[in-house]
């Protein structure tokens, strides 16, 4: 196998990915879209994102590993609202403008998923939405360091991701959430042909 024909999902290819399109069908044959899901999308998930959470989280000794278990969770945020919305990040150079389906700042993308999508639309909004963006987000993909007074924490009883009062993220809430805006993905993505298409055009632009 050459350069151009990079893994995309565990053991797919770009080239198996070319392949399996040609039988999906916008808003038809459900069992085409659940093998689309499990075989592409959670395989992607399970061996870039999740697997390294779970090692983390399982082997962990609350020294520290909570700041890299939500770098990798404000990383998968990004992935999984661009492939709900079926839209592809673009460096801009001068004079350059965005073309269809295409995005060049993160933040709007990022907070849109926190106010937007369950359970986190419950605990978020506008506001502690940017707040969380730049003080956790930003602060630990940048600096490796939170900011604007955010501080993490593992977990809280209640369920809750956030304090907003007390500026504390709960990550392994955080991760149950996560995973429960994958499992809402799964059930809706067989049934749903403009889910369908942001998928294509996601995938599409992996195997680039």
């Amino acid at each position: 196998m050459s350069d151009d024909d990079p893994y995309i999902a565990g053991d797919k290819r770009a080239s198996d990915w070319r392949v399996f399109r040609s039988i999906l069908m916008f808003g038809a044959d459900p069992t085409a879209w659940q093998r689309a899901f499990t075989d592409y999308f959670q395989a992607r998930l399970r061996f870039r994102y999740l697997n390294p959470i779970r090692l983390l989280q399982e082997y962990g000794s609350f020294e520290g590993e909570g700041f890299s278990i939500l770098a990798i969770q404000c990383s998968l945020i990004e992935f999984l609202e661009s492939t709900v919305q079926g839209v592809n990040y673009r460096h801009l150079r001068r004079r350059e403008t965005l073309g269809p389906h295409e995005y060049s700042h993160s933040a709007e993308l990022f907070t849109h998923f926190l106010c937007n999508r369950q359970p986190f639309a419950r605990e978020f909004d506008q506001q502690l939405a940017d707040d969380f963006y730049v003080g956790i987000r930003c602060g630990l993909l940048h600096e490796a360091r939170t900011k604007n007074g955010w501080r993490v924490r593992a977990a809280a009883s209640s369920g809750n991701v956030v304090h907003r009062g007390k500026k504390l993220v709960f990550r392994n809430n955080f991760q149950s959430g996560t995973d429960a805006f994958i499992a809402w993905y799964e059930q809706v993505l067989p049934q749903d042909a403009s889910l369908q298409q942001a998928f294509v055009r996601k995938f599409d632009s992996l195997c680039d």
